[in-house]
């Protein structure tokens, strides 16, 4: 029997409005007026289990709603449908103070470290404010041992405190803001693509710190990222998504190794490899549909080598195949591909 996971996300729909104030929607055809509604449909039914001490990656190209997912599950925008729970309990319905174990609990790591540190406040009040805000009885000593120590932990010096963000390069902000999520002793970090916004020299020290902490603190990461081969060095299991909803599941080198989804065996197929036995890149044809005129069916039919009128028409489900990975493609559950 498997354990309770940390995570649950259950049919999890976001749609942004983009039709404005009710009179900005008004149109008037055929001599009377009607009321148009447009949205942008960024998550369509996303289904995700986070297990305890693992680090699910989220992969798939710009748009297709990896930080929306990542940002709902914070509560930093609230779902149009669908429920998540953490530790069993449903939290995306709480408000006011029965959220704040939740919010100590649940940390996030922001993608660009130039602007997710305020500038106005010194390293020192940036990891004191949210171990003030979650231990307000807390005396000053222990606020600054605590700080002290995640500083150390993240192999800053604590004489930097005194210092502000613009001080320091990339790779320096962004330990500062990983100590940040780390002062108030969390169990599980959402990490929006924290190291795309740096220099590739300085990405593998940062994900080396990120699996330390992991390993030392026993944390639950829900990674974001498009970079494939962060994937394969980071991740313990791998959803790769596409406008919105989640096409491939599997464990990393499942994933890697037998790519089931015809989406999947294109992205990874784009992965620069020394091997000479890899398979030629695949190119995808047709147009790459938008969220907001979402295509009926299967949200890839239009690219798809692969796809028929089922694919067309009917919304396929994650099903479980034999190598453990779960697949939502008809061609897959056919026995076509």
């Amino acid at each position: 029997m498997t354990a309770q996971p940390l995570v649950q996300i259950r049919d999890l729909k976001k749609r942004f409005d983009l039709s404005g104030n009710f009179l900005e929607q008004l149109r008037f055809r055929n001599g009377r007026f009607v009321r148009h509604q447009e949205f942008v449909h960024a998550i369509n039914g996303v289904n995700l289990d986070v297990q305890k001490g693992e680090a699910l990656c989220v992969v798939g190209e710009s748009g297709c709603g990896k930080s929306t997912v990542a940002r709902t599950v914070m509560g930093l925008l609230s779902p149009s449908e669908g429920e998540i729970h953490y530790g069993g309990q449903r939290i995306d319905d709480m408000e006011g103070k029965s959220v704040l174990p939740y919010r100590q609990k649940m940390q996030m790591i922001f993608q660009n470290p130039y602007a997710s540190l305020n500038p106005r406040m010194t390293i020192q009040q940036t990891l004191e404010e949210p171990i003030k805000f979650h231990h307000p009885n807390w005396s000053k000593t222990e606020i600054r041992d605590k700080v002290h120590e995640v500083m150390h932990s993240v192999g800053i010096d604590p004489d930097w405190g005194t210092r502000f963000g613009h001080e320091f390069s990339g790779g320096q902000r962004q330990r500062i803001a990983i100590a940040r999520a780390l002062a108030v002793d969390p169990e599980f970090i959402v990490a929006d693509e924290p190291i795309s916004a740096l220099d590739v020299s300085i990405q593998a020290q940062v994900l080396n710190l990120m699996m330390d902490a992991q390993e030392d603190r026993g944390l639950t990461y829900l990674f974001i990222t498009h970079d494939l081969s962060v994937v394969e060095h980071f991740g313990t299991r791998v959803a790769v998504m596409y406008l919105g909803t989640v096409c491939e599941l599997a464990d990393t080198k499942t994933l890697f190794d037998t790519p089931r989804h015809p989406y999947t065996q294109a992205l990874l197929s784009a992965i620069p490899r020394l091997e000479d036995d890899r398979p030629n890149h695949i190119r995808l044809h047709g147009e790459v549909s938008t969220p907001v005129h979402l295509p009926s069916g299967c949200v890839f039919h239009g690219r798809c080598p692969y796809a028929n009128d089922r694919c067309k028409q009917e919304v396929p489900q994650l099903i479980a195949t034999d190598g453990g990975a779960q697949v939502a493609c008809h061609a897959v559950e056919e026995g076509r591909l």
